[in-house]
């Protein structure tokens, strides 16, 4: 993937989270972490799906407000620089809503609905046959979500590349039936072929998926099987200590793909430590897990250590105004790329009876 367009501008990032709480370390190694490292070679743009989480809670909007803004926080504590990309808040974004539903008449309803990811959320949150018509809007939305900033990458974890993929689609039928791109051209040629959408490729982590604290299902705040990005030591020493990997003496030998080595590969960067402990658990070499849970520990709170220091500014009542006037100025950044993409998506339609101006008091 290039990190330049064809007219040598930077090429773009799209990628976001939704407003549903902590942000844990199953977001850092499956997202946040690449966010981090591409923010200085790509344009980033990094949304906050307020509008999708009320598809599920739309009877919870002060949580949804309370996390939007605590997800900021946990962005800048991460190390994404409000100075080198810009936050997108979806609720401030009118051309996300009028790009959704011109995309929804390219997707086929049953193609919206075989979508893996929307058939386990479903699952998931029990909603059954139960579940508001804005829920599969959902997938349709984030297509709209990603192709009004015609990013090029992104960076998501494993779990969301099945939404990525009716995105990738949809752009494909958007750039052949507005844009008179041939069905036959390939996706990196899209653009050059005269499309308006670049065909965006996901980028997963280098962890796709970690499992959460009880050893058995993905980190999840809602399963309490989660190590926060705010918490600490303490806390992240409690809770690998209960982390469940079914060994039951440290002569024994040990099962090094078991949850606990996951761990250890994904917070431990020394790969010559990393086959010290492999060599000696899966001989029973006079190593317990308690031994290896309190070093992975210690490398957890090593990372989380400047995360929480960046985020101590932002704290309280003071921090929460930060973040509102920080979302406030990149709202107009935002609207701006936003705006160019609808009306060039409008002239293909041939619906461009003139621009408009937003103005964000």
């Amino acid at each position: 993937m290039s990190e330049k367009t064809a007219n040598g501008s930077r090429a773009r990032i799209l990628t976001g989270d939704t407003p549903t709480g902590q942000l844990h370390l199953g977001h850092w190694v499956g997202s946040l972490e690449n966010r981090v490292a591409l923010q200085d070679q790509y344009e980033c743009f990094f949304l906050i799906a307020n509008m999708h989480a009320f598809t599920t809670r739309a009877d919870k909007p002060d949580e949804i407000r309370r996390s939007t803004i605590d997800i900021i926080k946990d962005w800048i504590a991460c190390g994404i620089d409000p100075e080198k990309s810009t936050f997108v808040l979806q609720t401030e974004i009118p051309g996300i809503a009028e790009l959704s539903w011109y995309l929804a008449m390219l997707l086929p309803f049953n193609r919206v609905m075989r979508n893996p990811t929307l058939k386990s959320e479903l699952d998931a949150k029990g909603l059954g046959d139960n579940y508001s018509f804005g829920f599969p809007m959902y997938s349709v939305g984030q297509c709209a979500d990603i192709l009004l900033f015609r990013p090029e990458l992104v960076p998501v974890g494993e779990d969301q590349l099945a939404h990525i993929e009716p995105c990738r689609e949809v752009a494909r039928r958007f750039n052949q039936m507005y844009c008179g791109v041939d069905s036959h051209t390939e996706d990196e040629d899209y653009v050059s072929a005269g499309g308006l959408f670049p065909i965006p490729e996901g980028k997963v982590g280098r962890v796709a998926r970690l499992i959460g604290t009880d050893g058995k299902h993905k980190m999840s705040k809602s399963l309490n099987n989660a190590i926060f990005l705010t918490d600490t030591f303490k806390q992240i020493k409690k809770k690998m200590g209960g982390l469940y990997t079914g060994r039951v003496a440290m002569d024994e030998p040990g099962d090094i793909h078991n949850a606990l080595f996951d761990y250890v590969r994904a917070f431990i960067r020394d790969d010559e430590r990393i086959k010290e402990l492999e060599e000696a658990y899966s001989k029973g070499d006079n190593i317990g897990d308690g031994h290896v849970k309190v070093e992975v520990a210690e490398h957890i709170d090593k990372l989380l250590e400047p995360m929480r220091e960046r985020r101590v500014p932002y704290e309280g009542k003071e921090g929460d105004k930060k973040v509102l006037e920080l979302l406030r100025a990149h709202t107009e950044q935002a609207n701006n790329a936003a705006e160019e993409t609808l009306y060039l998506a409008k002239q293909a339609m041939k619906l461009d009876f003139g621009k408009r101006s937003l103005v964000f008091a």
